[in-house]
Order: C-alpha cells, then sequence, then structure tokens
C-alpha cells in the first residue's frame, strides 16, 4: 500500500449508468455510455465515477446500496443494442418502444419492458452451440454465481417472503434441500447466470473503451451488504442475525448533516471477530473482484471500520444505538498481504472522529472533501474550506447524496452559510454563477482529484437531486437529457481542466 492512489492532479465526472440518456428509459451500457466517455476525453478529463452497479434489489428503492448481490451486475443496464450487436436480438424482437418518462426513470416500466427481451436473448443463446467463453466465465465467478443465480431462482419461487421465512432447509442451506433446489431451477439459474456473463462482458467492453481513451472508471462499494441478499444469507455466520435468522442488530448513523434522528440503513452488521478468522476471506474476495471491474474504488461509510454505529433491531430510528469497534488496522494490514495496490477512496463523511482521520492517514488513502459542507460554523478554519484542503484527498462539489449547488443555494443554504461563501469570493454572486463558482473551487484547490457531479457542471437545481438520505421513494431517478453534454459544454470543461493544470 506505498504507492500513492492518485499519481496525478485530475479531475473526473460523477455520473451513474442509470443517469446516461437512452430510448429504453434508463441509462445502459449502450451507446450513449461510449458517447460520455468520448465527451469525458475531448473535455480532457481523467476519471468517471460511478455509483454501484449491483441489482437493485426486491425492496423498491431503487438504491444500487440495497442490493441482492455486492458482486452481480444489474442485468437492467444491459444495452439492448448492443445485444442486437451480438445476434441475441433481432429488429423484430424489440417492440416500439413505450413512452418513457423524459429526464426521470420509471423503474417499474422499464423492468416491465426489458424482461422480456432479456428473456428472448437467453432462449436465442441457448440455442448456440459454442459457449466456450460462457462456460469460463461460470467457472472463474463461481465462488460468488452459484449462491446468487440460486438465491435469485428462490426468491422468485417465494414471492414477497425474505428468505428467513423459506422453508427452514432452505433458509438453513441444508445440503440437500439446496441440491435439489438446483435441479428444480435448472434453467432459472441457467438464465440468470447468462445474465451475469453478457453484464460483464458489456461492462469489460466499455471499461476497455474508456482505459484506451485516458479515463479511469471509479467504481463504489458499500459497506453493508442488504439484509435481502445473496450474501446474508449464503454467509448468516457473518452478521448479528438471531436463530432464526433475523437480524439482531442493524446498521446505521446517529444524527448528522443528513437527519435529525439519524438515518437507519437496515443492513445487519458484521461480527469482525468471525470475519478475522478467516483472515476477511470474503471482503478480500469482493475487494478483489471490485478491482477488477474499476480503476480505483471508493469505499462508503469507511469510518465503519474504525467504529460502525449499531441498533437493537426492531428500532424505527437510528437514534437509540451505539458505537461499537470495527476491525481497525488489522483489516488494512490483512489487505495489504493480499495486494501489492489498494486504489481505494476513504468515504470519510459523517462523525468522523481522531481514529478514522489516523486510521485513513495511516495506509494512506486519499479521504473526500465536499465544498457545500465548507461555509457552515467552522468557518473558515474548516477542513473542507478550500484554501484547508490537503493534497491526498478527493474534492466534490457535493455527492450523490447531497443536494445540487444550486438546489443547495436556493433552498438548503442559511444565510450565515451564504454570507461565508460571499466573504470567501470577496463579493456576493447570484445564483446563475453558483454552480460555476463551486467548480473553480474544487479545480482550483490543492486537492490531487476533483470529482464534480454533472449536475453541477450543467447548472442544474435541487429537482435533479439523485438521493435524499433517510428517505426511501423518487430517488436514483435523474436522467441526461440527449444532447446535454453539448460541444460547449466539453469547450468550457476542457479549458478549466487546462487552466488548473488537471488535463
Amino acid at each position: 500500500m506505498d504507492r500513492k492512489v492518485i499519481e496525478k492532479r485530475a479531475s473526473g465526472v460523477l455520473l451513474h449508468i442509470t443517469s446516461l440518456p437512452s430510448p429504453s428509459g434508463i441509462g445502459d451500457l449502450g451507446r450513449e455510455a461510449y458517447r460520455f466517455a468520448d465527451f469525458l476525453a475531448q473535455a480532457r478529463q481523467s476519471y468517471w465515477q460511478v455509483l454501484p452497479l449491483n441489482p437493485t434489489g426486491p425492496t423498491f428503492t431503487n438504491s444500487p446500496y440495497n442490493s441482492e448481490s455486492p458482486f452481480a451486475g444489474n442485468p437492467i443496464l444491459l444495452g439492448l443494442g448492443e445485444l442486437a450487436r451480438e445476434g441475441l436480438l433481432t429488429r423484430e424482437d424489440i417492440p416500439s418502444l413505450p413512452k418513457f418518462p423524459e429526464g426521470r426513470v420509471d423503474y417499474q416500466a422499464v423492468v416491465q419492458f426489458k424482461r422480456p427481451l432479456l428473456q428472448r436473448a437467453f432462449e436465442r443463446f441457448r440455442g448456440k452451440k459454442e459457449k466456450e467463453e460462457f462456460e469460463q466465465f461460470c467457472e472463474e465467478h463461481r465462488g460468488w454465481m452459484e449462491d446468487y443465480a440460486l438465491f435469485i431462482a428462490l426468491q422468485e419461487s417465494y414471492p414477497g417472503m425474505a428468505w428467513c421465512t423459506w422453508p427452514p432447509e432452505l433458509r438453513d442451506r441444508r445440503p440437500e434441500a439446496l441440491t435439489q433446489a438446483v435441479k428444480e431451477h435448472a434453467e432459472r439459474i441457467e438464465k440468470e447466470k447468462f445474465l451475469q456473463f453478457i453484464f460483464f462482458r458489456q461492462w469489460s467492453r466499455l471499461k476497455k473503451y474508456c482505459n484506451e481513451r485516458g479515463i479511469r472508471i471509479i467504481g463504489d462499494m458499500s459497506m453493508y451488504p442488504d439484509y435481502h441478499s445473496t450474501d446474508v444469507w449464503a454467509h448468516p455466520e457473518m452478521f448479528k442475525l438471531t436463530e432464526e435468522k433475523f437480524p439482531e442488530a442493524i446498521s446505521g448513523v446517529p444524527p448528522d448533516y443528513f437527519s435529525e434522528t439519524g438515518q437507519l440503513w437496515g443492513n445487519p452488521v458484521y461480527r469482525w471477530d468471525v470475519l478475522q478468522e478467516s483472515n476477511y476471506r470474503w471482503w478480500v474476495s469482493r475487494i478483489r473482484h471490485s478491482f477488477e471491474l474499476y480503476d480505483l474504488v471508493r469505499i462508503d461509510h469507511f469510518r465503519g471500520f474504525a467504529a460502525y454505529w449499531e441498533v437493537p433491531a426492531g428500532e424505527t430510528v437510528a437514534v437509540n444505538g451505539k458505537w461499537m469497534p470495527g476491525p481497525g488496522e488489522d483489516f488494512f494490514r490483512a489487505m495489504g498481504e493480499q495486494f501489492s495496490e489498494f486504489p481505494v477512496i476513504a468515504e470519510d463523511l459523517g462523525v468522523i472522529t481522531e481514529d478514522v482521520i489516523a486510521l485513513r492517514n495511516k495506509f494512506g488513502l486519499p479521504g473526500m472533501k465536499i465544498l457545500l459542507f465548507a461555509f457552515g460554523d467552522d468557518y473558515p478554519r474548516g477542513s473542507y474550506v478550500p484554501p484547508n484542503l490537503e493534497e491526498n484527498s478527493v474534492v466534490y462539489t457535493g455527492t450523490h447524496d447531497n443536494n445540487t449547488v444550486l438546489g443547495w443555494f436556493e433552498k438548503d443554504a442559511s444565510e450565515q452559510e451564504k454570507a461565508n461563501l460571499f466573504i470567501h469570493l470577496g463579493r456576493e454572486i447570484l445564483k446563475e454563477e453558483v454552480c460555476r463558482e463551486f467548480v473553480r473551487m474544487a479545480m482550483e484547490s490543492k486537492s490531487d482529484l476533483a470529482m464534480i457531479p454533472m449536475q453541477d457542471i450543467l447548472g442544474l437545481g435541487g429537482d435533479t437531486r439523485m438521493n435524499r438520505p433517510a428517505t426511501i421513494e423518487g430517488n436514483y431517478r435523474w436522467r441526461l437529457a440527449p444532447g446535454q453534454a453539448s460541444k460547449e459544454l466539453e469547450i468550457d470543461l476542457r479549458e478549466i481542466t487546462c487552466n488548473t493544470n488537471r488535463a
């Protein structure tokens, strides 16, 4: 872990795949993803950051942080044009497109439209004789995919039921019951493996295209898997569960900037002592998998490695929790034994104490600096204030969890925050100027890497915000309109990138 994660001054754009334009109602791994890569390359950007690519699960929150698997890819992100070019769909297969809402993802409508098309692609694939590449993929990924494909099949067999309420022999993974289930659901299991095979092939091609143009991909890894996921079912010993496999304690954070009652995530928390006994084998597999998918990985809720907020199961808010010790240095020493390089960005936001900072610094990991937090009560001494930023950090105007800069300025910023911003800039500014000023502050800062959400580059308001923490409806829906990543925008972004020595 001696090598610096971000080796040269650079910049990039935060835009999730779902937010790309697409005639299919949701951004995908098709033509528009390649066009956006071209936009980044022409604008002299070095990084494209995405949110987790995992399936968004049966909870219908649309959140990529609540997934059926921290290893699997989301089949809804498959590009239909790419499937057609591979001979898995024909023009006759694809009906006239439904009228999807502009600028928003209607997840239910997208699933209803794409699901039968993916079924047709699978049926056509089954008729092919040459499957060596598929079989090799299945062998390489069997460590997670066998359990995942079976989990999906069982989940569909017991609709609306949590896995802990399945028949006890399946809930408890008795070998003879699993063997029988694999036989009964062979075709559905094969279909899920096929979808994963196609997903990883499409993603690999897009990543290669980006890398060839000097763009590195930053991926995102959640701290906890969702309770309704393969990995909690397959590895219950790693989590604080009751004998009946219900959560005993769940994750969250205490009251903070985002919520007065804290955030109750609901994921079961780890038994770190059990993970330590295996030298964190599951985590090693997960991180290795992520390093294959991305060039850098942002680990969400990094502070959980130092100490995590544990709430008794059954609580409706996160207030009645307590801090519990995380694995600390032992975890990262174990990772150092497995990985010669550790390209990780630490999401060190929220309630950050000295032990979190010490852990991050000990292993040389860059932290995150959010300019929207710079002008509060601790201005001008705060660690997010532009002149105070350290080089080994990633500066953001805001993240997917924040309002956009314009939305913040119009709705969220207090009069004192605005006054502090004006003092910092040396003048009052209009709302039409605020996004450009925040982008400039980020790009001119000492931080090695400046990452700007696409909404802030475009100067968009709060209606384009991606996520509102502690809420479950209406999130992760915003999409670019065709042509919004215009030539004019590309020229503007290239100019400030070159002028701030980040090209």
